[in-house]
């Protein structure tokens, strides 16, 4: 099965690339790896929420919004190389805005990889970090990116 008919199973669809804020590309491949930038969890142009995760945001809606992050990611490197080259789900590198305290940066993060896992199977398996920050762009709650591999 393809990973457009896994999709489609899921009743995922992958949303538009998210326009840069910045002097970048959303992503860059080199050989049979694709980079993506950091993706917020941009929808329809706007986070659906800001803040800090233990704070103005719940760890359960933080979970969520890196799922909007993954999905963005996924645009990103659709826009570039095509979905349905990916082979493997490489790397993701999670940060999360976090209140003074909170320490549940994994559990946030997990709405990504296990938005991979459900896509991709056990190609979906990846390695990552969950990484702690104080502030983020446009004060997003959750960024991350990937590193894929493609045929």
């Amino acid at each position: 099965m393809s990973v457009s008919d896994r999709l489609a199973e899921l009743g995922i669809e992958l949303p538009e690339v998210v326009a840069p804020l910045a002097a970048y590309v959303p992503a860059v491949r080199t050989g049979n790896l694709v980079y993506t930038s950091g993706q917020l969890p941009m929808q329809g142009g706007q986070l659906p929420a800001e803040g800090k995760v233990g704070a103005e945001v719940t760890a359960d809606d933080g979970k969520a919004l890196a799922r909007i992050c993954g999905l963005n990611a996924l645009a990103a490197v659709h826009a570039l190389v095509g979905i349905d080259s990916v082979v493997r789900i490489v790397k993701v590198v999670g940060f999360v805005a976090s209140a003074p305290g909170f320490n549940g940066q994994p559990a946030v993060i997990n709405g990504a990889s296990e938005l991979l896992g459900e896509v991709f199977g056990p190609a979906g398996a990846h390695a990552r970090s969950a990484v702690g920050v104080s502030e983020l762009p446009l004060n997003a709650p959750v960024e991350v990116e990937l590193i894929v591999e493609i045929a």
